[in-house]
């Protein structure tokens, strides 16, 4: 058996899916599509390593989640590819992308048995209907509908794709730089995920479980004279604010980490330095709105919140149907959704020395239900 590396394509955009959430963060059972593709490869056994690429946005993310070689990719599946390959030292590489969810072992090792043919193994499809091309109709017995995994020569596609030509799969390349391909029979169930309803096409997917995942975020703030006062992304009528490196939102912060807590993404400070000038004085609404949508995007959808605020003062009761509408508007939830408590703590500690205020928030997430897309 030849020395194999698979490169699995996981860093693009989703922009044609038309769905909050990237598909390859739909989740199979409890995996996300890309780790459920991934993992269904590992028990081929069939690859000296794995290579996953994934956006800036995914990466530090997709690592909590499993330990293959990941790698950052870029605007274009080209340039994704290159920076994988980089990681590359075998003879072969079989380059797959992770919207092709339903490769069988028995397809791979049909592909693979053809490694010493040509420089690039290219399964593919043959077309039934009839084939028109710019108004002529042509012989469609001469036309394939290419499919991925395609299996290279290393040091062959690497040279191939030392170019600013971008081209939409391997064996073009190849060809282009003079190489050979050798056209195989392609797999029927391997279609590509690029719609939401192409989820529909794919019989290897289980919908995703049930799971309600819970977070607490917990989050004081001292007083700070003369500057103003933001609670659940309400201005509060006060002499003070709070002493913080952004507005200083109490509420939200603690929000946005009962959020990070349920969907496993950490913490505001990791998301958000502290130390990082592009933060300064920023509305915290701002942020709660950056997590909303990386959460949605990661494929969990927000079942409730709900927050508890601590203070001797200011007295915060009318306000907080203002703070609910608030919250609800940019979890993209109805306002039921939303629940807003106050308390003191009886004039104890340094809340009831009215010297700052305290936020427990609550969160329940659940995966996002592609199956009824």
């Amino acid at each position: 058996m030849a020395d194999i590396t698979l490169i699995l394509l996981a860093a693009g955009s989703s922009s044609r899916f038309d769905c909050d959430v990237k598909k390859q963060w739909l989740r199979i059972e409890n995996e996300p599509l890309w780790q459920f593709v991934a993992r269904k490869c590992v028990e081929t056994k069939l690859f000296s390593k794995i290579i996953i690429t994934s956006s800036k946005d995914d990466i530090a993310f997709m690592k909590f989640y499993d330990s293959f070689t990941f790698v950052e990719g870029s605007t274009t599946r080209g340039k994704s590819l290159k920076n994988a390959l980089s990681e590359v030292s075998s003879e072969y590489v079989l380059v797959s992308d992770i919207a092709r969810p339903c490769i069988d072992e028995s397809f791979l090792k049909s592909i693979i048995s053809h490694a010493f043919t040509a420089d690039c193994v290219v399964p593919y499809l043959s077309v039934n209907d009839t084939i028109v091309y710019e108004d002529k109709t042509i012989d469609r017995e001469k036309v394939k509908r290419i499919q991925t995994p395609q299996l290279s020569k290393t040091k062959v596609l690497k040279s191939a794709l030392d170019t600013e030509i971008e081209y939409t799969d391997e064996s073009s390349a190849i060809v282009a730089f003079g190489g050979s391909r050798k056209f195989i029979h392609g797999m029927a169930d391997a279609d590509k995920i690029t719609y939401a309803k192409d989820l529909k096409k794919l019989p290897c997917l289980t919908p995703p479980s049930n799971d309600t995942f819970v977070g607490t975020g917990f989050d004081v703030h001292a007083f700070e004279d003369k500057k103003e006062m933001h609670l659940c992304g309400v201005k509060i009528d006060s002499e003070f604010g709070f002493k913080a490196h952004s507005d200083g939102d109490v509420a939200i912060h603690a929000l946005i980490d009962a959020l990070l807590g349920a969907s496993g993404m950490g913490d505001i400070g990791e998301m958000f330095p502290d130390n990082s000038d592009e933060y300064k004085n920023i509305d915290s609404k701002v942020l709660l709105t950056k997590v909303c949508t990386k959460i949605k995007e990661f494929g969990f959808v927000i079942i409730n919140v709900d927050i508890t605020i601590a203070a001797q003062t200011p007295r915060i009761g009318s306000y907080k149907f203002a703070m609910r509408e608030t919250i609800a508007a940019i979890l993209g939830c109805e306002n039921s959704r939303v629940n807003i408590k106050a308390t003191t703590t009886e004039q104890l500690g340094f809340i009831g020395r009215s010297e700052g205020v305290g936020v427990i928030a609550n969160a329940n997430l659940k995966y996002f239900d592609w199956t009824k897309i």
